[in-house]
């Protein structure tokens, strides 16, 4: 749990990174501010996670504190050894992977990863992945493929970067390219959402056997304040935005999006980082003893229903 004298540390450094980050041009850096400020508005509020409504969900989400992909690594796995660069262009902060063990077992990891001081966050760009991050990561899971290791997937970014040279780059085909090339390796795969899972950049690395949630983490197609810019031509309507967009966890294991929920602690992952951890250990290791169990006809097979239901198809004549 944070501390009040915690919690007022929390604050000065977000107020801290707020006015550094008003120095830095373009978009993005401004979009960074809002959120920044939208959490240090909630922190002065004590907005509390027994709340549970989607807006406080959002906010538990990009807590400041939260465990971020490296951390869910440390605690999680041993002998990471992290590769770089997509042999096309360069390496991508914002997405990180490597082998590792789990409980002894080789695997490869690739997840997102952003960045907790202003240094930290223009290095990892604020969690949203190029053209690069995501050729690297299918690189990654193409080689652990070649030596038939199971893949985990680390899922918290709140979209891929919208940015002129991501563009140039081919950001789209990067991430389409890898929704058509994922399904196709022939290893298990699991996917954990514990942060933002925001629209394709999130589903370029969360094509999975098994899709796993924190019980506080979002996934959406959308930004809340960015559906409310479309809808209402403004941010003011983002709770009302994030209610409609149904983007908790409950919401998408009805839907049948995700298999599990992972429960965090009762304020959230943020307040012990260790349990959290441990929760998500166990059900990895469900998911991955059930589809150790499977051949790999079997688990292709039952992957593709997966992903088939995912959609419903209507035939007209």
């Amino acid at each position: 749990m944070t501390n009040p004298s915690g919690q007022k540390a929390i604050v000065e450094d977000l107020e801290k990174q707020i006015a550094e980050l008003k120095l830095q041009p373009g978009h993005v850096a401004r979009e960074e501010i809002a959120r920044l400020q939208e959490q240090v508005d909630s922190l002065k509020a004590g907005t509390a996670a027994g709340a549970k409504d989607a807006w406080t969900r959002v906010l538990l989400a990009r807590h400041p504190q939260r465990p971020y992909t490296l951390d869910y690594i440390q605690m999680l796995f041993t002998e990471f050894t992290e590769l770089h660069g997509d042999r096309r262009f360069g390496d991508d902060g914002a997405m990180v992977g490597g082998f590792a063990r789990f409980n002894g077992r080789p695997v490869m990891v690739v997840g997102h990863q952003k960045g907790r001081d202003t240094k930290q966050k223009l290095l990892r760009n604020f969690g949203m992945t190029n053209p690069e991050g995501y050729r690297k990561a299918l690189r990654l899971m193409q080689l652990a493929a070649k030596f038939s290791l199971p893949i985990i997937t680390f899922v918290d970014t709140p979209g891929a970067y919208p940015g002129i040279g991501a563009e140039e780059r081919g950001q789209a085909e990067a991430i389409a390219f890898n929704l058509k090339e994922i399904p196709k390796l022939r290893v298990p795969i699991i996917s954990i959402i514990h942060g933002e899972g925001g629209s394709g950049g999130a589903l370029a690395i969360a094509v999975g056997d098994r899709v796993l949630m924190l019980e506080n983490a979002v996934y959406s197609v959308i930004a809340p304040e960015s559906c409310s810019s479309i809808l209402w031509r403004d941010w003011e309507h983002k709770r009302d935005a994030a209610r409609i967009l149904k983007l908790t966890a409950e919401d998408l294991h009805q839907f049948k999006i995700i298999d599990e929920i992972i429960p965090e602690p009762p304020e959230g992952a943020h307040a012990d980082p260790q349990a959290s951890a441990a929760a998500v250990r166990l059900a990895i290791e469900r998911h991955l003893h059930e589809l150790d169990a499977l051949s790999i006809d079997e688990l292709m097979r039952q992957r593709n229903e997966r992903l088939r239901a995912l959609a419903t198809f209507i035939n007209e004549d």
